[in-house]
């Protein structure tokens, strides 16, 4: 069982989202409106339903939290829905293509597609983010920190993933969190025009996160590759059809003596983060493998990306069935985003967050925030003392 872990549970109209974490050691500072500030984020991005006008999400904390501190015991989460709706008195017969309608009655033996709906909307993706902050707040003790950007919407890309430069505040200011300001117009337009035709667009995202220290994650069970569990979190997030670590699928056309980060020694201390103050007696001139190799974090930046395919909902919706009937319809449509591979790029951040939170907690175990950072420092001690 994950030393970090939590549970969701709510509608996408019903009259709120609610989390419960389990895990948080005590002693962190945590207060409702650092976690706000990424419900807002989440909200925001070019492409969006005209729902998040409506919705202000903010989060209230029903426990685990005293005095601006956590306790160590439950922390407990609610989200209100501000457009909420008796859902149960319409009935939903026409399954959408691509998304979990069919599969979901059938599944669970029902003839409203309603519930199922309802509940495999990315609306719950709020409760996720609100405990991905928690998570984010914790690794930031460390010096962990988390960004995404937006590496490609419909057929606007970047010419080569490795020529792009990051400014973080750039990225933050754009509507759809491309660190290029001509290609986030290009993104901009191609949007409007999938829009006017009733379509949806899809992308891919990348999520890095720096300061990460060696030795997270383990190679001696298969389930607890550190890879394996990003691959995992980022996977379950709705829309997400593929995930690739470092390079990736990219990797297929290299040879092994091309492929890899080759390891040489330090020329001088090599700080990884301000706040670790993290000294290496070696470094990486590349990072191919995205900071993991063998399931065990290697030092380097963790590099994720991950393909969003467009939404299932459609203004001009495709061809299905009613399921009442058994006739052919139209598919159901109500409102819907046209893209949403910035607020995806968000999302991510938040699981990666959990992810990387439970392998430090994991690490370096500790039941108050005060005895985990003794422990790592500890460890980042012992590793230092290696160079000769």
């Amino acid at each position: 069982m994950e030393r970090f872990h939590f549970i969701t549970a709510g509608e996408s109209h019903g009259k709120g989202l609610t989390a419960i974490i389990e895990g948080m050691l005590s002693g962190l500072p945590l207060q409702a409106e650092y976690i706000d500030r990424e419900l807002r984020r989440r909200q925001a991005g070019y492409g969006r339903s005209s729902r998040m006008k409506i919705e202000e999400d903010k989060v209230e904390i029903i426990s685990g939290l005293w005095r601006g501190l956590t306790t160590g015991s439950p922390i407990a989460l609610l989200i209100y829905n501000k457009d909420w709706r008796e859902w149960e008195a319409e009935t939903v017969s026409s399954p959408r293509p691509g998304h979990a309608d069919l599969a979901g009655v059938v599944k669970y033996g029902i003839s409203d597609i309603r519930p199922i709906m309802e509940r495999a909307s990315a609306r719950e993706t709020a409760a996720r983010v609100a405990v991905g902050a928690i998570a984010k707040r914790f690794l930031e003790e460390l010096g962990i920190t988390i960004h995404s950007h937006t590496v490609a919407i419909g057929g606007c890309h970047y010419k080569s993933v490795e020529a792009i430069s990051i400014n973080w505040q750039q990225v933050e200011a754009s509507s759809v969190r491309c660190a290029n300001a001509e290609l986030g117009k290009e993104m901009i337009a191609t949007i409007d025009k999938a829009k006017a035709e009733g379509d949806t667009l899809g992308g891919i995202f990348e999520v890095i996160a720096t300061g990460i220290p060696v030795g997270l994650g383990s190679h001696v069970h298969w389930d607890r590759r550190l890879d394996g569990k990003i691959a995992r979190a980022i996977m379950s997030i709705n829309a997400v059809k593929g995930v690739e670590i470092g390079d990736g699928f990219a990797l297929s056309e290299l040879k092994g003596s091309q492929a890899h980060d080759i390891i040489e020694p330090s020329p001088s201390v090599i700080v990884s983060s301000e706040a670790t103050k993290q000294s290496l007696p070696w470094y990486r001139p590349t990072n191919h493998a995205g900071g993991i190799e063998g399931g065990i974090s290697n030092g380097e930046d963790i590099v994720v990306r991950a393909v969003v395919k467009p939404i299932a909902t459609l203004a001009k919706p495709l061809d299905s069935i009613d399921l009442r009937t058994g006739k052919k319809a139209k598919a159901h449509y109500e409102r819907s985003d046209i893209c949403v591979v910035p607020a995806a790029g968000v999302i991510a951040e938040a699981m990666l967050a959990i992810v990387l939170t439970d392998a430090c907690l994991e690490k370096f175990g500790g039941d108050s925030l005060k005895e985990t950072l003794a422990n790592y420092h500890s460890y980042l001690s012992g590793i230092s003392l290696w160079k000769s």
